[in-house]
């Protein structure tokens, strides 16, 4: 089942560490078949607070997306994003298709 690595990231500085990172990290998605889905942009927000940017990586499955980001290339240029950002990275499942709203009650009680 797809999965998805998606960050939300605040306060970015963009440094050199920042460019540096960004040159490289499409070379460390490749062996995996990672691409990038949202990366940022402008947000229009209709309810609620929202600041920073939102990335959204797409990988086959979670066993390949958490292979990425464990992969010693990706962990060699991790530093460079997480000393100068902070935020949330987490994954995520797609849902099965057809998915009806409902479904999330299921099991709940």
């Amino acid at each position: 089942m797809t999965t998805y690595a998606i960050g939300h990231l605040h306060e970015v500085d963009l440094c050199a560490d920042i460019v540096e990172y960004l040159e490289k990290i499409d070379a460390t998605l490749a062996p995996y078949g990672g691409r990038f889905l949202l990366h940022g942009g402008p947000v229009e927000r209709l309810e609620g607070r929202f600041s920073g940017d939102l990335i959204v990586l797409e990988f086959a499955d979670r066993e390949t997306a958490r292979a990425w980001y464990r992969s010693p290339a990706y962990q060699a240029i991790l530093p460079l994003r997480t000393r100068h950002a902070r935020g949330d990275v987490f994954l995520v499942d797609q849902v099965e298709q057809p998915h009806r709203a409902t479904e999330v009650l299921e099991g709940a009680a």
